[in-house]
């Protein structure tokens, strides 16, 4: 196939760097190199070196789910040779995606620092950052990468909706975390069964009731019927969502009554848990989100601030910026902002709905 010699390149866990599994070649800054634009544009980059040699990369892509970079070094380039690069690519990130809940080496090999024990609990359960179809994505970060508490999220697809959730428990420690696994697997076997959202948001309580009564944390559940726009949620104690509508935020757009914390027990919490309902426009970006992202303080004590959550999602989507690239520059922009130091788990899911011209 004369497609020469071929290196691929993992992302690390916090979207800084491209790391190979080559163990002769070198890691790759992802803000300062060739690779890492092929990576934050999901386009083919080709670039020639003093020998007449070609470098191609290829990103490697599950989906919506960034997963990498190949790198492909040979004579000359053409279509037919250009077809059989991005078909090698495809099926590199196939097997990665297969193999990597099996094969310990490529999480080693992303991890920069040892994790925490709670961390590698939550991330046990944690889907992959990005999915989507041709009428949504949804894309997802949550900081601190190697010393997470409570916070977690989740999504997935059944026929034409999405699901999509986010956690924050309470507290920073071991109980907080299995808090956050006991009420996601509560989430996902209601989902698994045909439940309805308010049968869902009931799952998590009993369940959280049941195993952790000493426990609670909050949390959104919405789903997005994809054909028509057709957004349910249910917010127990959690920030309310917010939508970005035509480069504007739009604050308020989703707030309702405040309702409490799940896993409260019964007598604290007697009345049903409230379905709300709305229809998105097209181009709407949903916004969910922990505190700890708008509470992290620069040296002076300044929060990172809502204006500035939502100024940052903005300007990169004028900017052209495709949602997962957006996340991934905002949550560095928040954990700059604090110093790399988080006083609290900073989690962000963005759901942006763009169904196809009738």
């Amino acid at each position: 196939m004369h497609m020469g010699h071929a290196v691929v390149f993992l992302i690390d866990l916090q979207q800084r760097l491209l790391i190979p599994l080559d163990e002769d070649a070198s890691r790759l800054d992802l803000d300062d190199s060739l690779a890492g634009f092929a990576y934050r544009t999901s386009t083919v980059r080709v670039q020639e070196d003093n020998e007449g040699r070609l470098d191609v990369w290829l990103p490697l892509m599950n989906g919506a789910e960034r997963l990498g970079v190949l790198q492909l070094r040979m004579d000359s380039l053409d279509a037919l040779t250009l077809w059989r690069c991005r078909t090698l690519a495809s099926l590199l990130s196939l097997v990665i995606t297969s193999k990597r809940t099996s094969i310990d080496s490529f999480a080693r090999r992303t991890r920069t620092r040892s994790m925490e024990l709670p961390t590698e609990m939550v991330r046990a359960f944690l889907p992959p950052r990005s999915i989507g179809t041709g009428r949504v994505i949804s894309t997802a970060v949550l900081e601190p990468a190697y010393e997470l508490g409570g916070d977690a999220f989740d999504h997935s697809f059944t026929e034409d909706v999405l699901h999509a959730t986010i956690l924050d428990a309470m507290g920073h420690d071991l109980a907080s975390g299995l808090t956050t696994s006991v009420a996601m697997a509560g989430s996902r076997n209601a989902r698994r069964t045909g439940a309805d959202l308010a049968e869902l948001v009931t799952t998590v309580d009993e369940a959280l009731n049941k195993w952790l009564p000493e426990q609670f944390c909050t949390g959104v559940f919405l789903r997005l019927h994809m054909p028509s726009g057709a957004l349910r949620w249910s917010n127990c104690g959690h920030p309310t969502p917010l939508v970005i509508r035509r480069q504007r935020l739009l604050d308020k757009e989703l707030e309702r009554a405040s309702e409490p914390p799940l896993g409260l027990p019964p007598r604290l919490s007697a009345a049903p848990r409230r379905i709300h309902e709305t229809a998105l426009e097209p181009g709407d970006r949903i916004l969910l989100y922990t505190d700890g992202v708008v509470e992290s303080r620069d040296e002076g004590g300044e929060q990172f601030g809502l204006e500035r959550f939502a100024d940052h999602i903005i300007r990169s989507t004028a900017a052209g910026e495709n949602a997962p690239e957006v996340l991934r520059l905002l949550i560095h922009a928040i954990l700059d902002h604090g110093h790399s130091q988080l006083s609290d788990d900073a989690t962000i899911l963005m759901i942006e709905w763009r169904p196809p011209d009738p």
